[in-house]
């Protein structure tokens, strides 16, 4: 009878052991997805430094480059900045500056979309001055373009997320259709800077680096001689004569 018993035992342990786990140690716990919204950081963002160039509802801190007013072609729509591209083109008055602010070492980041076959940028360090006729004659600029639609072929200098001019961006995979929401960063260190699209790495480069002087003093800067002069600037987007948005604009000095 010992010997029954202790088979019994056995068997029933096992039944414990080979049994289901209940339904509470099935369920995963799902992890809590937290949505920021538009135009405003988190508490994390602030202690580390950031803050916004556009709360979403007016253009506090804009103005026209070499201005200023915030000129008609910049309106509020729907939380972004809009620029009509109204006076259009080069060298027209329509881009606008972030006028309260230089900045030296930073990272920017900003959402932004384009209207089919537009063109647009986002340009820093930049200078005014009665010579200068647009902020692309002294700063840098992170092209903003719709890559897919664009009437004209594009050199890759001039392409999607590209150090327009000085160097050619990895793209590939990161390009969305006019007229969808993009996330850019543009990260300017001495130590060594970046472009980012959409979680892409574009652009790398290390600035003042013979590479770059090399870059700096031939092609197009040729005819722009007080190109990237200044260590620090403005912070700028541009009017080329299409539409363009931009929202969630932020930025940490570094």
């Amino acid at each position: 009878m010992i010997k029954k018993f202790l088979l019994f035992g056995a068997f029933v342990a096992m039944g414990v052991a080979c049994a289901p786990k209940s339904t509470e140690e099935n369920v995963e716990t799902a992890e809590e997805v937290v949505v920021v919204p538009d135009n405003t950081l988190t508490e994390d963002e602030k202690s580390e430094g950031w803050f916004l160039l556009f709360d979403g509802t007016s253009m506090d801190g804009w103005r026209a480059f070499n201005g200023d007013s915030t000129p008609p072609n910049w309106i509020i729509e729907d939380g972004a900045m809009k620029g009509l591209g109204a006076t259009g083109g080069e060298d027209f008055g329509g881009d606008i500056v972030f006028g309260p602010m230089e900045f030296e070492e930073f990272e920017l980041e900003f959402t932004w979309k384009i209207s089919p076959g537009g063109n647009s940028g986002v340009f820093y360090h930049v200078v005014e001055g009665p010579k200068y006729k647009a902020p692309y004659y002294t700063g840098p600029e992170y092209q903003v373009i719709d890559q897919l639609g664009f009437a004209q072929p594009l050199e890759k200098w001039q392409s999607i997320g590209a150090d327009y001019a000085m160097y050619e961006p990895d793209y590939e995979g990161a390009v969305k259709p006019a007229g969808e929401w993009n996330t850019s960063k543009i990260v300017f260190s001495t130590k060594g800077s970046s472009y980012w699209l959409n979680g892409k790495k574009t652009v790398e480069f290390v600035p003042y680096s013979e590479d770059w002087n090399t870059r700096r003093n031939s092609g197009k800067w040729n005819d722009f001689p007080d190109y990237k002069i200044a260590k620090k600037g403005l912070i700028a987007l541009q009017d080329h004569g299409d539409a363009v948005w931009f929202k969630n604009i932020k930025i940490k000095p570094l």
